[in-house]
């Protein structure tokens, strides 16, 4: 027989409900139950895609990673973005979503272009800026995202740029 699906914030022995009188956990020394259905959109965004964090600090109180998914409606592309000092790992969920981020080891800057499929990884190095494409015209395309801070550090760009080694290290 299977156990019931936990409720959030129920921390780390479900089973064990709160003693009357009795505080819960604090954050810190629990688990975290985060429903599909609880995701919270309250998060830094970017122009034609819509983010929802599961976990930051201020959903659990991490304190050195930041999770949750990306959708991409269909026919749909992204602002050029960077994510500042976060690393970030992206799994691709559903849909066929395209990475675009520009190489300038040539002449001229050329656009490179990582066409993805359900169960694909992407990783985005610190302050690489990139933009996400949908080109399917029926299916929205969903991704879950790892960052390497406690939040989404997301900075909208004008335009795509290739990165300038220089100017992040500095």
């Amino acid at each position: 027989m299977s156990e019931p699906l936990t409720t959030p914030g129920e921390g780390f022995h479900p089973h064990l409900h709160e003693a009357q009188g009795r505080a819960a956990a604090p954050l810190r020394t629990r688990l975290h139950h985060i429903r599909a259905d609880a995701l919270d959109g309250d998060t830094a965004q970017t122009g034609g895609m819509r983010r929802f964090s599961a976990v930051s600090g201020k959903t659990v109180g991490s304190e050195k990673l930041w999770m949750g998914q990306t959708h991409v409606a269909p026919a749909t592309s992204s602002s050029d973005h960077h994510h500042g000092e976060s690393e970030t790992a992206i799994h691709v969920v559903s849909g066929h979503p395209e990475f675009v981020s520009l190489d300038d080891s040539g002449e001229e800057p050329e656009e490179v272009r990582l066409r993805t499929s359900p169960g694909d990884y992407i990783f985005v190095p610190p302050f690489v800026p990139h933009r996400e494409e949908n080109p399917d015209p029926t299916e929205e395309a969903v991704v879950v995202i790892a960052r390497s801070t406690q939040e989404a550090i997301v900075v909208n760009l004008p335009r795509l740029y290739a990165l300038d080694p220089d100017a992040t290290t500095g």
